[in-house]
């Protein structure tokens, strides 16, 4: 009962600070306690009443962000391989590899997929793992920026009416990442990106 009240209350106070409460409710929901769609709708209605500041407001909630991931990436880091082998098992060494082979893709790809599609479970990967700090801070940052400026260009635009979208979600955030994660493989498989010689090369 204690901690459901905590999360209403949550909930209920950190938009009312504008950005400082953004920051504060995005470093909670991806640090410790899950506060799913409060930094979204509360950055929306706030850019939707101050269009000018929306700028503001999505660097606000993609700093908190990024801080409360940076927290859950040290933790995974430091003691989080035994327990993810135990729950994943084989699974596991299927993404290692992925993320060894593509390391920013996998981060920048859950980090900018919208609501909702879950995003802690990819950080704790991201640290168990020991994708490279710099690729994480860089794509996760990169990646929450991208879908808080869209979010927050959205409510600037559209007011309500946009948070009418974005709480009837479903699966289209499904198909928006596989079809980021194809437009990974397309651009990666051309031989520019790949490092491969044509014949004219050789």
């Amino acid at each position: 009962m204690v901690w459901v009240q905590l999360k209403l209350w949550l909930k209920s106070t950190l938009p009312a600070f504008g950005g400082p409460g953004l920051l504060l409710s995005a470093f909670i929901d991806s640090s410790s306690i899950p506060l799913p769609l409060v930094t979204d709708v509360a950055l929306m209605v706030l850019s939707s009443r101050h269009p000018m500041r929306m700028p503001y407001y999505a660097g606000m909630a993609s700093v908190g962000s990024l801080a409360g991931c940076i927290w859950i990436y040290y933790l995974a880091r430091k003691g989080g391989q035994a327990y993810y082998r135990r729950v994943q098992g084989r699974l596991s060494d299927r993404i290692r590899r992925l993320m060894q082979e593509h390391p920013m893709a996998c981060v920048f790809l859950p980090a900018a997929a919208p609501f909702p599609l879950p995003f802690k479970p990819f950080v704790i990967a991201q640290g168990v793992f020991q994708v490279p700090f710099v690729t994480f801070v860089v794509g996760t940052f990169v990646g929450r920026a991208c879908r808080f400026f869209f979010e927050g260009f959205l409510g600037a635009r559209y007011g309500a009416a946009a948070k009418q979208v974005l709480m009837n979600l479903r699966f289209e955030p499904v198909a928006v990442l596989l079809g980021m994660l194809a437009l990974f493989l397309l651009i990666r498989s051309t031989p520019l990106f790949s490092g491969r010689r044509g014949p004219q090369e050789e």
